[in-house]
């Protein structure tokens, strides 16, 4: 992709329905670039996007955990941007589990799988992964040198990301953009935040003493548009901002970007029984810095707390 501008550039996303998915849509096509999409559901998924703000886009239809991606939305791509998984925000069953790592797992499989019938394949992967590739950790501060943690999501990043990271055999450049606590108040955590913060019943979880590495989601879209862009990027990178805080100092935050008391604890013990082991998001925590896309001059558009929340509520 050198010397190629970005508005030259042809890519295709996968996941373009989910939090990230539409505004990456919109900014990629901002910038010029030629969007496709992967997805269960063409007819939605245009429907979705063209709501969400963005043009029209070619939409291929692909079921990720049953076939390879079709060939003809990789044919010639300057990148693929893959963000497609099942939502880890939810109480994780057994079968929940398996949909968690077969859609990341297998569908990145899948994908490769189509990437390698393709005449001129793909010449980046920028694939999504998680901070819960650490696991839970005390207030250390981790780059991407850290070593990998040995829970469940640990488990699933790892393996998600040998999988991406199989797309070098192409002689496609991976990043794998680990995102952690998305700030928008349509998705993610903070939207289930929201209720009882509002009602001035919100407060520090399990202690408040773990950290919460989070990000504002125009500096998510902002890096994912530079991974496309920039062929300096490469390997994981964090999609954190500078600055993580403890639980305590983000309920703080958020009680007053709502101008409500965050005064009363959450004991651990009761989100353990309402979401089980997916509870461990919240109660453990870990300080991850984005120390790569500094070092890469990425200038994040939210660095600091209580600006981003503030403008995370504010967005329609």
């Amino acid at each position: 992709m050198s010397g190629r501008s970005l508005s030259e550039r042809r890519v295709t996303l996968t996941g373009a329905t989910g939090l990230i998915g539409p505004p990456v849509v919109a900014a990629l096509q901002d910038a010029g670039a030629r969007v496709s999409v992967l997805t269960r559901d063409p007819q939605r998924a245009r429907e979705r996007l063209q709501r969400e703000g963005s043009a029209p886009v070619d939409a291929f239809a692909w079921d990720l955990m049953h076939e390879p991606a079709p060939v003809q939305a990789l044919e010639d791509r300057d990148a693929v941007v893959h963000l497609a998984g099942e939502n880890i925000a939810q109480r994780w069953s057994a079968q929940a589990k398996r949909a968690i790592r077969e859609s990341r797992v297998t569908g990145t499989r899948n994908l490769l799988s189509g990437m390698r019938q393709a005449e001129r394949p793909p010449r980046a992967l920028v694939s999504a992964s998680g901070v819960g590739y650490y696991g839970p950790h005390g207030e250390e501060p981790l780059d991407e040198e850290a070593l990998p943690g040995g829970d469940f999501l640990s488990q699933v990043c790892m393996e998600w990301e040998a999988e991406a990271s199989k797309a070098q055999a192409l002689r496609a450049r991976v990043v794998c953009v680990r995102t952690g606590v998305v700030l928008h108040k349509d998705g993610g955590a903070l939207e289930k935040m929201l209720p009882p913060f509002r009602l001035g019943v919100g407060g520090p979880v399990a202690g408040g003493r773990q950290y919460i590495s989070w990000v504002h989601r125009d500096d998510v879209v902002g890096m994912i548009l530079a991974a496309v862009g920039d062929e300096r990027w490469s390997g994981p990178v964090n999609a954190t901002a500078p600055a993580p805080v403890s639980n305590r100092d983000f309920s703080r935050a958020l009680g007053r970007a709502l101008r409500r008391p965050a005064l009363l604890p959450v004991p651990g013990l009761a989100l353990h029984l309402l979401y089980g082991e997916m509870a461990e998001i919240v109660t453990e925590g870990a300080r991850v810095v984005p120390a790569k896309a500094l070092v890469l001059g990425y200038e994040f558009a939210h660095p600091a707390l209580d600006e981003a929340l503030r403008a995370a509520l504010s967005r329609g």
